[in-house]
């Protein structure tokens, strides 16, 4: 992506990325749930170290939603057992990488043995520079904002103090830019609860590919569509 002729300002700075389609997957090979997830997770490693690669400074990825708790308990077993073995190898990797790892959400609500795992990638990569990794996990974009406005209620600030840039404080990404593009994949077209509140001016890429079947080539795909496009803030054209 950064041959000849590619304008590095065109590069997106944080990609947002809705990982859709592990069950269907599965279910179109005639294979167990478990197997779409499992591949699922193989594909965000490949997709992290290929942002990483590419110059991608921040990749935020929609890992587990606060809605999936919905799902049958042996199934949300699965997941967080999946969740806690995938913590458990890379957290090393992302230090060796240097890949800053934070995790966003409702993470009271995950087992102990997830939540010391997060705790332990935090503290471990908390000096790493090269990306910054964000897996939003149990998390749901209105939540994030309602848990914002308790934080800031809290915090005793004058309510005509209180604006876009001083709220935005509050927020599980404080800190952190503005996704520049989105992507999500399966077919559906709709953002699911994701960084509603930073998304509002993200470009948004849409693949009917799932997302066990979503290597490198299609992320390339992506950030091509991302740097063909004019960006516009109201009035404003970058």
């Amino acid at each position: 992506m950064k041959g000849p002729g590619t304008p590095l300002e065109k590069m997106p700075y944080h990609v947002g990325i809705i990982m859709d389609g592990n069950g269907r997957w599965a279910e179109m090979k005639g294979l167990p749930r478990f197997e779409g997830h499992s591949r699922g997770a193989e594909r965000a490693r490949e997709i992290i170290k290929a942002s990483r690669e590419i110059g991608v400074k921040v990749l935020t990825l929609y890992t587990f939603s606060l809605e999936n708790w919905q799902r049958p308990k042996p199934e949300i077993r699965m997941l967080m057992k999946l969740l806690e073995l995938y913590l458990m190898n890379e957290m090393h990797e992302f230090k060796k990488e240097g890949i800053c790892f934070r995790a966003i959400g409702e993470i009271q609500k995950l087992p102990a043995s997830v939540k010391d795992l997060i705790k332990e990638s935090e503290a471990l990569t908390a000096s790493c520079t090269g990306m910054t990794l964000i897996a939003a996990i149990s998390y749901s974009g209105r939540n994030e904002i309602l848990r914002a406005a308790r934080r800031a209620i809290a915090s005793g600030i004058n309510p005509n103090e209180l604006d876009e840039n001083s709220f935005s404080g509050f927020l599980d990404t404080a800190g952190l830019p503005e996704p520049d593009l989105v992507i999500r994949t399966s077919g559906e077209k709709r953002m699911s609860n994701f960084l509603l509140w930073q998304s509002a001016y993200s470009e948004l890429y849409f693949t009917e590919t799932l997302w066990p079947d979503f290597g490198r080539e299609e992320l390339l795909e992506a950030l091509r569509s991302y740097q063909e496009r004019d960006r516009r803030f109201g009035t404003v054209r970058l």
